[in-house]
């Protein structure tokens, strides 16, 4: 993607995901407030209007999410932004997105649970991203953002999957993200926003014939092809996966995180390496589809370590991606902490007592 630089910024992880969108060419914004993710509409109900574009602060998140999927319909780039139990509320409209095959961006900073829970970071809503969350079998596409400037980066890459795939992307953050501050630079990717070459969107037939969006299939096997269609968009997905690596190349204990905590356990392993420990990190930035096959290639040659701010949800894809190689330990911090790099030492070297006798 062509870009120009602007000048670096200190600004919060929210912001960034906000200015991300408006370099995307987002048209229209709707939520309700939740805290730890507010500083999203806070920004957009300024600058989005600015930029000529339509906010709109809904009076519950039941009505944002269809009025997302109203302006989607349009091909609008239209995003939606909230906070795990305000995610929730949204799931069932996500689902017809997903079955009706609309681009759409939803983002989640989530905070812990289950319940109201409280505001301190977790990654308790890992399962609810990726494996749909409302009902059906139907996919969200999932990027996790460990700095300010993936958060960026990410929202601008989210809305251009979204409309390659014509399915919800998901960006998944937390408290700890979306309240930070960090360096920012801005580039801006020079998005076409016309509906020219959407031959699907609603927009008045004008003298064409005119187009339904639907997710309601009663034909005979209509739902059954409709579905496979939507699995082998899934498996497509594959084409965009997107991970780091950080010194994996004689690793023998490999340490599996995602977002801030992949962030954190980065720190972890550096202080690790310093005293000679062999340790690496592979930290998934897509979740779904979940790069399975490089971490299955890393898993031959190390033992596995998965960490997450929850009880456990990660791991299992971790599992089920090296299950004919490799097992996963796995060690949670769990919702209403805050991890720190020290958390994580003693288990990875309880580990590496393991590969060393």
């Amino acid at each position: 993607m062509s870009s120009r630089q602007e000048n670096v910024s200190l600004i919060k992880g929210n912001e960034a995901i906000a200015k991300g969108a408006l370099a995307a060419g987002c048209q229209c914004y709707f939520a309700y407030p939740i805290t730890p993710q507010s500083d999203i509409p806070e920004y957009l109900s300024k600058h989005l209007v600015e930029q000529g574009g339509e906010f709109i602060q809904a009076e519950s998140e039941i009505a944002a999410v269809n009025m997302l999927l109203g302006a989607a319909a349009c091909g609008k780039r239209a995003m939606t932004s909230s906070s795990s139990p305000g995610i929730s509320l949204k799931q069932e409209g996500i689902s017809y997105m997903a079955g009706s095959e609309l681009p759409a961006v939803i983002v989640n900073m989530v905070r812990g649970g289950p319940g109201l829970g409280s505001i301190d970071p977790s990654q308790g809503d890992y399962y609810q991203a990726t494996r749909g969350g409302g009902h059906g079998d139907y996919r969200t596409l999932v990027l996790a953002p460990s700095t300010c400037q993936e958060a960026y980066d990410l929202t601008i890459r989210a809305f251009d999957l979204a409309f390659s795939y014509r399915n919800p992307v998901v960006i998944l953050g937390d408290a700890i993200l979306g309240q930070m501050k960090e360096p920012l630079r801005e580039w801006f990717p020079g998005t076409n926003t016309d509906q020219e070459g959407q031959e699907w969107a609603l927009g008045g037939a004008k003298g064409r014939p005119s187009r339904l969006i639907k997710s309601l299939y009663l034909g005979e096997g209509a739902l059954a092809d409709h579905n496979q269609r939507l699995q082998d968009k899934y498996e497509g997905m594959k084409r965009d996966l997107d991970w780091e690596e950080f010194a994996t190349e004689d690793s023998e204990v490999l340490v599996v995180a995602y977002g801030s905590v992949g962030r954190i356990a980065k720190s972890t392993v550096r202080e690790l390496r310093a005293k000679g420990y062999r340790v690496g990190l592979f930290r998934p930035v897509t979740l779904f589809p979940f790069p399975e096959e490089r971490l299955r290639e890393l898993a031959v040659s190390n033992r596995l370590i998965t960490i997450e701010n929850n009880n456990g949800q990660m791991v299992d894809d971790v599992r089920l991606a090296t299950r004919n190689v490799a097992d996963s330990a796995f060690y949670g911090v769990r919702a209403g902490k805050l991890p720190n790099p020290e958390d994580f030492i003693q288990p990875i070297l309880d580990l590496w007592d393991q590969t060393i006798n």
